[in-house]
């Protein structure tokens, strides 16, 4: 088991924090994920499917599952919001391009950002990806085009300033 959460860790990490936005429930997800592995490993069958789909199904259920309890709190008020703008340290355009994409990637539909995480952060084949969301390779494909169209269009002045240099 040290072996795969070694191995496994930094996947789930990097899948469950652009999913969900925050490294601390990223971190927590990755837990609940091990455990829920460690579990039900025995009902696990070989062949039936790869064990990183399962691995990463499991993931994204417990992402989707805080998503929804998101949605789910009703607030009197808004909460208040720390300042998300980059501090006078911060001013590195790096910092502020990543922060930017990231917005963007979470300001997609959930579905789309599934599908964009898998195929080019987790490097899963869009076959791999369908498999693991539970679609048709198509509907992947379409997921991808729709969020990469989105994505563009959300980025698109920073493609405009590099275009300047």
């Amino acid at each position: 088991m040290r072996a795969l959460v070694a191995r496994k860790l930094p996947r789930l990490l990097s899948l469950a924090g652009r999913m969900l936005g925050d490294s601390g429930e990223a971190e927590d997800v990755a837990q609940e994920t091990f455990l829920r592995v460690w579990k039900h490993a025995p009902k696990w069958t070989p062949g039936a499917a790869r064990f990183d789909t399962w691995l990463h199904r499991v993931a994204l259920n417990l992402c989707y599952d805080r998503l929804r309890r998101r949605r789910e709190i009703a607030y009197a008020e808004p909460p208040e919001r720390a300042d998300e703008s980059p501090g006078p340290d911060r001013g590195l355009q790096a910092s502020d391009t990543g922060r930017r994409v990231a917005q963007a990637l979470q300001a997609l539909p959930e579905r789309q950002r599934e599908a964009v995480v898998l195929c080019h952060y987790q490097e899963l084949g869009n076959i791999e990806a369908a498999a693991v969301m539970g679609i048709s390779v198509e509907a992947v494909e379409s997921l991808l085009g729709r969020g990469r169209r989105a994505l563009r269009a959300a980025l698109a002045d920073l493609k405009e300033g590099r275009d300047d240099s």
